[in-house]
């Protein structure tokens, strides 16, 4: 749907999808390069950006260190901090801990059963085949070694210092009723980027299926915030 709406440039970080596996750096930092990269080999000189998850946090960074190439910012389902840095207790921090623990030494098995706890979280309102067909995307998506790699480093991301200097316009979006206080997490967001605005979506989905209510109001969003102005 975005694609018929505009032109649509994506990518698959380094060590899932299409892009590289076997790679020495994992970092933060690594994958804001990444996408200065693809941006720079794409030719784009100013364009909308859409960041998911923890796309978010990379986006922003992107968003402060190139200010003149971003033209507006949109943000679904993302945060400041990741699960080690907001972690509010030391049951929280343990409860991370062993979701990482539970990636490294069950990703690759082929019983389904502990990457559908992830699907669970992904997809709480999703149906059996969703889930199937999304287990199915984790499996062959990436190593069981490179899902550890990405969740630990997920969970130190950290840009509360970098999103008060962020100038783009920026478009905040959340199921409200995602578990694990994703909204709050938006909320905290939305309170860090001057001039930010926060939309709550009528979903308890991270991810958006074309049946989910919210889909259509996710676009409805999209095309009002990049709407050219009124002439």
């Amino acid at each position: 749907e975005l694609s018929r709406r505009f032109r649509l440039v994506r990518y698959d970080e380094r060590g899932c999808g299409l892009s590289d596996w076997d790679i020495p750096r994992f970092s933060f930092d690594d994958w804001v390069d990444d996408l200065e990269t693809v941006v720079d080999t794409v030719g784009l000189d100013r364009f909308p950006l859409l960041g998911l998850s923890q796309g978010g946090p990379v986006a922003i960074a992107y968003a402060v260190r190139h200010p003149e190439r971003v033209s507006h910012l949109v943000l679904l389902g993302s945060y400041a901090q990741g699960r080690r840095k907001r972690a509010r207790s030391p049951e929280e921090l343990e409860l991370n801990e062993a979701r990482i623990d539970m990636v490294r030494l069950a990703w690759g098995r082929p019983d389904p059963t502990y990457r559908q706890m992830v699907a669970a979280r992904f997809l709480p309102e999703g149906d059996q085949d969703e889930w199937r067909a999304f287990d199915e995307l984790q499996r062959r998506s990436t190593s069981p070694a490179n899902a550890w790699r990405f969740l630990d480093e997920f969970s130190n991301i950290d840009v509360s210092d970098l999103a008060p200097r962020v100038t783009a316009p920026t478009l905040i979006l959340a199921g409200r009723r995602e578990p694990d206080g994703v909204f709050e997490e938006s909320r905290i967001l939305a309170s860090l980027i001057p001039g930010s605005r926060l939309v709550p979506l009528d979903t308890s989905n991270h991810l958006l299926p074309e049946r989910d209510p919210a889909w259509p109001q996710f676009l409805a969003e999209i095309d009002a915030f990049l709407a050219p102005p009124a002439s």
